[in-house]
C-alpha cells in the first residue's frame, strides 16, 4: 500500500509546496488539470485566441521538427541525459508520461511555465547538450509554453487519418530549379490543416537534393529521379523529384507497346529523357528467356531451329513452350524453395524432401500463389508426411516466424518494430508482437500442432501480447488460433502487400532488379521505381488467379523484356528504368548446370544419383565443392541479398585453375572428346561450342581469329590443347557467366 501511495503523496507535495530542482517553483495547479487559455497561436503564427493545445497533434510534431525525438537524440533506445522520448513520436502516451511525471514532475512547472525544464532546455536558456532546438520567440516554443499554461492536458480530440503532399511528383527542366513543398493533414473529425512548417522533409540522397527546411523548398543538384520523404506524426510520404538525364527530348511514340508494362515503362523513359536500346536479336532472346524460365541453356538444336524459324510469332510460342516444360517446374520450384528457405534440419532430411516435393507439385499444377500461401500458413501435422508443415520448422520462435512470414508474404521488414515502432513505416510494436502472438500458439516440432497456452510478452506492457493482424485489428480473446484470420486477410483481393510482394520478385527474377529494392523492404520511404506499374502487375496477378505463369508470360512477352543489354551513350547510366536489359549473373545452381551441359560431363552432388542437376537439389546442405565455390545460399536466412555467383577471389581462382573446369574439359567422353573422336574439324568444334555455350554463331571477326590461330597449330595434339584452352576461355568469359 505504501508503494502505491508514495508517488501520489510526492506529486501532491510537489504541486502544493513547489520543488527546489531545475525550474522548480511553487505550482498553483495540478498536473494535467485544464486551465483556461487566454491566447495561443493559430495556423499562420499570429497571436490570437485558439482552441486548447493538443499534445499529440500539436506538440509531437514540434519535437519531431526540432529533432528532439530522433535516434541521435532523446529518441535513442536509452534516451539522452536521462530523458527518453519515443522514436519520432511513435508512442505519444509514453512521451506525455516522460515529460509530465518523470523526474518527479520537474520538467513542467505549472506555477511558472517559463521556468519549466521542457522549455528552458531546448531554447537553451540553460545548458543543453543538444544545443538550441527552439527559439523562445517562435511558434514551437510558444505552443509548448501555452500547453503548460493550460495545465499540460493530454486529451486528443481528433486522430490523424492521412497527409497529402504537393507536389507528389515534380519534373524540373534543369538542374538547380526549386520546388515548393507543402503538406496537408486530414483528421478524423473532418478538418484539414496545413502542416508544412511542422513536416520534416528529408532527401533520400542529400548529395542529390538540397532541402531548405525552414522554407520547405527543395533543389535538385543531380540529374535523375530522387526521393524526398515527408514525415508528419507517424506518417511518411515520398515525393518524387525528377530532372531528365539528358537535355534532348526523346520521342518514343514509335516504340512497340505489347501490353501495359510497355506503356508504363515508356512513359517513365519519356519523362526521364532516356532513349531505348534496340530489340535484342533472336540468338540473345532464345538464350535469355530459356535461362530465365527454366534455368537451363537452350540446346544447340533448339537454337538452330529458332534462328531458322521465319515466323513473327516464334518468340511468344517459345515462351509458351518453356512455361509448359518440366524444366520450368523444376527451376521455379528452386526459386520458391529459396524464398521458403527449404533446407534439411539437423539429422533430418525427410521433412525438407517432402516440402520440396509438395512445392514442385504446386508449381507443376499451376496452383495459385494465394492457395500456396494459405496451405503453408494453415499447415499442421507430421512434417515428414505433410510438406507445408515444415513452414513452422524454418525458424526458431514465434517472433522469428513473424519476421519470416512478413518478409516472405508481405515484402515488409516487420522486425524493425520489435523494440519500438518502425521509424520508417507504419508498423508498430503492437503489430510485431501481435503477429508473433498468433505464431506463439503453434508448436513447431516434427509434429506441428496448436498450443492454446502459447504466448509472447509485449516488451512495452510486460503483459501477454494480443493476437493481431498487422496494421489492421486485434483478434478477439476467444480466437484460439489466429492463423485462419491471418491467411484470409493476407490473400483476400485488395490486400496491399501480398500480390505486390510476389510480382515484384517475379519482375526481379526476369529483369534483374525489382521495382522495389530490396525485395523484402516495401515501405513508403522506399517507393517503387514505377509505382503505377507495380500496382497494375499486382492487380492483374490477382485478377488472373494469382498464377505465376500468367505474370511471367506477361513480362516475357513485353517489348521491355526484349530489349538489348547493349546500352547507348545516352542510356548507359540507367540501372533501373529499363531503357536496356540488365546483365544478370547466373545463379550458382544455374551456372553449375550450364558448365556441366557445355562440357558434357555431369557434376557429382553428395549421394545423389549420377546426372542429378544442381537446380533440382532439395537441400542446400548437399555436399558439393562446386556449389560452395560458386556461392550458393544456405537458406538459413533470406537468399535475396546473396552476393551472386561471380564475385570473390576464391571462385575466380577456382574457375581459372581448379577441377571445376580443368578436370572435365578434355576428360574421356566429354563433349570436346566426343567431337574430336567423331572427326569434326577444329572450326566445326568452335562453332558447336559457341552454339552450346553462348547460343549464337561466331561473328565474322571471331571466325577469322579462331581460323588463324588453329591454322598455326602444327599437330593434332597442339590443336587439342588449343581447343581445351578455347573451351576454358569460353566458360570463364562474362558473356557465358551472365544472362544478357
Amino acid at each position: 500500500m505504501k508503494a502505491i501511495l508514495l508517488p501520489v503523496i510526492t506529486l501532491t507535495l510537489w504541486a502544493l509546496l513547489g520543488s527546489s530542482g531545475f525550474g522548480g517553483e511553487a505550482r498553483s495547479a495540478k498536473v494535467g488539470e485544464a486551465r483556461p487559455a487566454k491566447d495561443s497561436l493559430g495556423d499562420e503564427g499570429a497571436s490570437k485566441p485558439i482552441d486548447r493545445v493538443d499534445f499529440e497533434n500539436d506538440l509531437i510534431p514540434v519535437f519531431t521538427k526540432a529533432g528532439c525525438n530522433t535516434g541521435a537524440c532523446h529518441g535513442a533506445a536509452v534516451g539522452r541525459g536521462g530523458f527518453k522520448l519515443s522514436l519520432y513520436g511513435g508512442d505519444p502516451r509514453a512521451d506525455y508520461e516522460s515529460i509530465v511525471f518523470e523526474l518527479e514532475g520537474r520538467r513542467v512547472d505549472l506555477a511558472r511555465p517559463e521556468e519549466s525544464l521542457i522549455v528552458l532546455k531546448p531554447t537553451r536558456q540553460i545548458a543543453h547538450r543538444g544545443g538550441r532546438r527552439l527559439r523562445s520567440d517562435e511558434e514551437g516554443a510558444q505552443l509548448l509554453l501555452s500547453w503548460i499554461k493550460q495545465g499540460v492536458g493530454h486529451e486528443t480530440r481528433r486522430r490523424l487519418k492521412r497527409i497529402d503532399v504537393a507536389p507528389e511528383q515534380h519534373v524540373a527542366e534543369h538542374l538547380g530549379s526549386s520546388a515548393q513543398l507543402r503538406a496537408t493533414a486530414h483528421f478524423s473529425d473532418g478538418t484539414t490543416r496545413d502542416v508544412t512548417r511542422w513536416t520534416v522533409f528529408t532527401a533520400e540522397d542529400p548529395s542529390a537534393v538540397e532541402i531548405d527546411s525552414k522554407a520547405a523548398v527543395s533543389k535538385v543538384l543531380r540529374r535523375g529521379r530522387h526521393i524526398v520523404i515527408a514525415r508528419y506524426l507517424d506518417r511518411v510520404v515520398p515525393i518524387e523529384l525528377i530532372v531528365p538525364l539528358t537535355d534532348s527530348k526523346v520521342d518514343l511514340a514509335a516504340e512497340p507497346r505489347r501490353n501495359f508494362i510497355d506503356e508504363e515503362i515508356l512513359e517513365s523513359l519519356t519523362t526521364l529523357g532516356l532513349p531505348t536500346s534496340p530489340v535484342a536479336d533472336d540468338a540473345t532472346f532464345v538464350r535469355r528467356v530459356t535461362l530465365d524460365l527454366t534455368g537451363r541453356l537452350p540446346a544447340a538444336s533448339t537454337v538452330r531451329a529458332f534462328l531458322g524459324d521465319p515466323s513473327p510469332r516464334k518468340r511468344g510460342a517459345l515462351v509458351d513452350e518453356l512455361l509448359g516444360s518440366e524444366e520450368f517446374s523444376e527451376y521455379w520450384t528452386l526459386q520458391l524453395a529459396k524464398l521458403l528457405r527449404i533446407r534439411s534440419q539437423r539429422e533430418d532430411k525427410q521433412g525438407a524432401l517432402k516440402y520440396h516435393q509438395w512445392l514442385q507439385q504446386q508449381i507443376k499444377g499451376d496452383v495459385g500463389y494465394d492457395q500456396l500461401a494459405r496451405s503453408v500458413i494453415m499447415a499442421s501435422g507430421d512434417s515428414h508426411e505433410n510438406g507445408p508443415a515444415n513452414f513452422y520448422r524454418t525458424v526458431d520462435g514465434p517472433r522469428e516466424q513473424a519476421e519470416f512470414m512478413s518478409e516472405l508474404f508481405m515484402g515488409s521488414r516487420l522486425r524493425c518494430a520489435n523494440c519500438h515502432n518502425h521509424p520508417l513505416d507504419r508498423w508498430t510494436q503492437d503489430d510485431y508482437h501481435g503477429l508473433a502472438a498468433i505464431f506463439a500458439r503453434i508448436d513447431g516440432g516434427r509434429i506441428v500442432k496448436t498450443n492454446p497456452d502459447g504466448e509472447v510478452i509485449h516488451p512495452r506492457t510486460l503483459e501477454k501480447a494480443t493476437q493481431r493482424i498487422p496494421g489492421e485489428q486485434f483478434l478477439s480473446a476467444d480466437v484460439a488460433d489466429g492463423r485462419k484470420e491471418l491467411a484470409s486477410w493476407l490473400t483476400k483481393p485488395g490486400n496491399p502487400y501480398f500480390a505486390r510482394a510476389i510480382v515484384n520478385r517475379l519482375w526481379k527474377r526476369m529483369m534483374g532488379r525489382g521495382l522495389v529494392e530490396p525485395a523484402d523492404d516495401f515501405r513508403a520511404t522506399n517507393p517503387a521505381t514505377h509505382p503505377v506499374l507495380l500496382d497494375k502487375l499486382a492487380s492483374d496477378f490477382a485478377e488472373n488467379g494469382y498464377k505465376l505463369r500468367h505474370t511471367l508470360r506477361l513480362i516475357a512477352g513485353s517489348a521491355t523484356y526484349s530489349r538489348s543489354a547493349n546500352a547507348t551513350p545516352q542510356n548507359k547510366a540507367d540501372d533501373r528504368f529499363c531503357s536496356h536489359a540488365a546483365r544478370k549473373p547466373l545463379e550458382p545452381e544455374v551456372l553449375a548446370d550450364a558448365i556441366s551441359d557445355v562440357l558434357g560431363v555431369a557434376d557429382k552432388y553428395g549421394e545423389e544419383p549420377a546426372g542429378t542437376r544442381a537446380v533440382s537439389l532439395f537441400d542446400p546442405r548437399t555436399k558439393s565443392g562446386t556449389l560452395d565455390i560458386l556461392g550458393r545460399c544456405d537458406r538459413k536466412a533470406s537468399c535475396e541479398s546473396s552476393a551472386g555467383p561471380t564475385g570473390g577471389l576464391a571462385q575466380k581462382l577456382h574457375l581459372f585453375n581448379g577441377a571445376l573446369l580443368n578436370g572435365r574439359i578434355g576428360a574421356p567422353d566429354s563433349r570436346l572428346d566426343r567431337l574430336i573422336s567423331a572427326g569434326r574439324s577444329p572450326m566445326e568444334i568452335v562453332r558447336e561450342f559457341y552454339l552450346v555455350a553462348l547460343s549464337r554463331n561466331p561473328t565474322d571477326e571471331e571466325q577469322r581469329l579462331w581460323t588463324e590461330r588453329l591454322e598455326a597449330m602444327t599437330s593434332a595434339d597442339k590443336q587439342r590443347d588449343f581447343l581445351e584452352d578455347f573451351v576454358w576461355g569460353l566458360l570463364t568469359c562474362n558473356e557465358f557467366v551472365r544472362n544478357h
